[in-house]
């Protein structure tokens, strides 16, 4: 019986990769190990109880007696705090999901990578930050890294038995968001009630946002990088509204293999769960008569300053990454606290690479989870005086 994790299950990813699983036999295939959450006990409990976990672990340490009290008859032992999310991913596993929003996954991340198996990686913010971290700290282990982003999946996929040498390009799609076709002054004014209302995926506030401002699509860009240690000058954004298509690899034959698929997460989390086979899974099946069209258009980085930015960091190297996510997570922080404005939030992320990005980009060697977190807390803190000198 394989062992599994799934770290933030209670999350949008979190959720559908608990579906799959009680949908593939549950506790009767699976060897549950470690669920965690934050502040939605009631879900997480459910959870823990119905796949019989060893252990679940709310983030917020204030909520430990909530879930005792929620697990109480049952054999799961509860436990709270960013230490017991590390002790949990440090339970041996053959397959985890790192599936915790931000910063706050990669300690986790870094803890079930140590095990072998598979690192189901959904985290992007993981690679952003300490991409070359993560996938040293993943060959000294002999852990496989899988994609769980639809968009990073797709690559994988399409890539499957091809070689590296023939690969001249990778096409990442993006849907272009709510405000794809808004002015920047129409823009100036958007509500985070407005942002989070994405036109196509089904997904948490803070990734909806995200994708609002393409700070989502910025990450992804670095993602790939990192992933298939690729040019940054060989990859490239296409919007494309429909989001069937989820990305594509043009070869150096001019041939280009995309994978498409319907907007269900459960597709590309589906894909890892089961891999290396392909297993029957619960998704809408394409009517391509009934789609009629496809379309796309080029990105635009100046409504969009988030894929310039994103640009600038892959240039920079080093641990730029962890400025420019720490700065993005802290102004969208600030922008759901109505203290900035939406096109505010770029300006901040731009602020703060200008500020500390090139003193981060000198760290290239001896890179470890402490130095990351220095340059995360110092975007962060200047994030908090740039919010208090423009709010």
């Amino acid at each position: 019986m394989r062992r599994i994790s799934v770290f933030g299950s209670t999350g949008s990813i979190g959720q559908n990769t608990i579906d799959l699983i009680t949908r593939q036999g549950g506790a009767q295939t699976y060897d549950v190990v470690a669920l965690t959450g934050a502040s939605n006990i009631e879900l997480l409990a459910q959870q823990a109880r119905a796949l019989r976990a060893d252990v679940a672990v709310t983030a917020d340490s204030a909520r430990y007696a909530d879930l005792k009290d929620a697990l109480a008859g049952s054999d799961v032992e509860p436990a709270a705090g960013p230490e017991a999310l590390v002790a949990a991913a440090e339970r041996p596993t053959d397959w985890a999901l790192s599936g915790i929003v931000g910063a706050a996954g990669l300690a986790p991340g870094l803890a079930a990578a140590r095990h072998g198996g598979i690192l189901a990686l959904a985290n992007k913010e993981s690679l952003v930050c300490a991409g070359a971290l993560l996938k040293a700290t993943c060959t000294r282990h002999g852990t496989q890294l899988l994609p769980v982003d639809s968009e990073h999946s797709a690559i994988f996929q399409a890539l499957r038995g091809e070689e590296p040498r023939a690969i001249e390009r990778m096409l990442i799609t993006a849907s272009g968001g709510p405000f794809r076709t808004w002015s920047q002054a129409r823009m100036a004014d958007v509500t985070p009630e407005q942002a989070k209302a994405h036109p196509n995926w089904s997904m948490g506030v803070r990734i909806s946002i995200d994708s609002a401002t393409m700070f989502n699509k910025a990450l992804e860009l670095i993602e790939a990088k990192e992933l298939f240690n690729m040019p940054p000058e060989q990859i490239e954004v296409v919007v494309h509204p429909q989001s069937i298509i989820h990305s594509m690899v043009g070869f150096t034959d001019g041939a280009i293999i995309a994978q498409l698929g319907p907007s269900d997460m459960r597709g590309a989390i589906g894909f890892a769960l089961n891999y290396p086979d392909r297993q029957p899974l619960p998704v809408e099946r394409l009517d391509f008569a009934a789609l009629a069209r496809l379309d796309f258009e080029p990105e635009d980085p100046e409504r969009f300053p988030a894929l310039r930015l994103s640009r600038q960091v892959m240039r920079m190297g080093g641990l730029a990454g962890a400025v420019f996510n720490a700065a993005k997570e802290a102004a969208l922080d600030a922008f759901l606290a109505d203290r900035i404005g939406f096109l505010d939030m770029a300006r901040l992320v731009e602020a703060a690479l200008d500020a500390l990005g090139s003193d981060a980009a000198k760290v290239t060697q001896d890179i470890t989870l402490d130095n990351v977190l220095v340059y995360d807390q110092a975007s962060r803190q200047f994030a908090r005086q740039w919010t208090a000198t423009n709010a």
